[in-house]
This record gives structure tokens, C-alpha cells and sequence, in this order.
């Protein structure tokens, strides 16, 4: 299944949504937004526990997986974000690989793996023009532990997926992360968000 055309049109180069396009927002009384909740938290869950085939199997195969770069500008420059520069700019394919470099004995940035817990907070739901899809806002604050540091690394973004209910249950089709802080406070980022 692919994206809806006009989903498609609503995220621009770095994937923000524009905010006149929407869909009716979802109430959060509503039970698509408490299973979308609940996705999203167990997502974090099986992240956190370390269960990244579990994860993947969670990902739509036309998934888009960015984390544009952030810029420090000032207000009339542009949201604040690189077009070009990605922290992340994945497909399937290549989370693919890296799940399987995460789940094997190659990936020395996460061996020992890192401690992380993410907390997920501030949910908005809304409609598309696609049946069964939804475009779902979230914060994430991301707390992760290396070695045998006493600090944690943050790491808080917006995170902006499109999210679709399949006859297996609710697949990522697209996740667009938008990190806070444009100098990266933590020395690698080889987990996912």
C-alpha cells in the first residue's frame, strides 16, 4: 500500500507537515488515539528492551525514516532545519541492515548496548484523505546510558509519523524526527528513535 497523494503533498523536503492541510484532529477520547497511544508506547518499549526484530516488524516496506538536520536561525529564515542534511535518511532496505548490524556482532557503537528509555508524551492524531492512516505528532525525550558513565545523554525531538492499520496491526509507513538541539548531545547515534 502506498502513501495517499495528498499525504504525500502535506510533507514537504523535510517532511514537516503543513498545518492548513490537515485532517480532523482525533480526540484523544477517541479509541484510535488510545491505540495509537499505546502503539507508541509499546514501540518504545520493545526499543528500550532491546528488541529491534520486534521493532522492525513494525515498519511499513515504504517507510521513510528521516531526522533532518537542525540550524540555528533566526525567525524569518525558515524553520530551522537543513533540506539536504540528514542525521538519518532511511528506507526500508537500510533500516534493514541496520537492525541486522544491531542484532549481530558488528555494530561496536552499540556492543555494549546503550541504556535508553523513551519517554513519548504530547500525542495528536489526525485524519488523512487515506483510510486507516493517520498523521500522529509526538514528543519523545530519549534518556540513554553508555558504559559505566553516572550522566545520561538527552535526546528530545518532535517526532511526526504516518501511521497505517494493516490486517497485521499499525505499521510506521513514515517518521520524521525533529531533534531539539543542533549540536548533538550524545557521541554517536546508532539507535533508533
Amino acid at each position: 500500500m502506498s502513501v495517499g497523494t495528498r499525504t504525500t503533498e502535506m510533507m514537504d523536503v523535510i517532511g514537516a507537515v503543513d498545518p492548513a492541510r490537515l485532517g480532523a484532529r482525533v480526540p484523544s477520547g477517541n479509541p484510535v488515539h488510545f491505540e495509537l497511544l499505546d502503539f507508541l508506547i509499546d514501540e518504545g518499549r520493545l526499543l528500550d528492551h532491546n528488541r529491534i526484530d520486534e521493532w522492525f516488524a513494525l515498519i511499513a516496506p515504504d517507510v521513510v525514516y528521516r531526522m533532518p538536520v537542525r540550524q540555528t536561525r533566526n525567525r524569518l529564515q525558515g524553520p530551522g532545519f537543513d533540506t539536504t542534511m540528514a542525521h538519518f535518511d532511511e528506507d526500508y532496505a537500510t533500516l534493514k541492515i541496520r537492525v541486522r548490524r544491531l542484532s549481530g556482532d558488528s555494530a561496536w557503537a552499540e556492543d555494549p548496548p546503550s541504556r535508553v528509555r523513551r519517554f513519548v508524551s504530547n500525542v495528536v492524531v489526525h485524519e488523512t484523505d487515506v483510510a486507516e492512516e493517520y498523521l500522529v505528532s509526538s514528543y519523545l525525550l530519549a534518556l540513554r546510558s553508555r558504559w559505566d558513565a553516572t550522566e545520561f545523554d538527552q535526546i528530545p525531538m518532535q517526532r511526526d509519523d504516518l501511521i497505517r492499520r494493516t490486517p497485521d496491526g499499525w505499521r510506521i509507513a513514515r517518521r520524521i524526527m525533529y531533534i531539539d538541539q543542533s549540536v548533538l548531545g550524545t557521541p554517536n547515534l546508532a539507535i533508533f528513535l
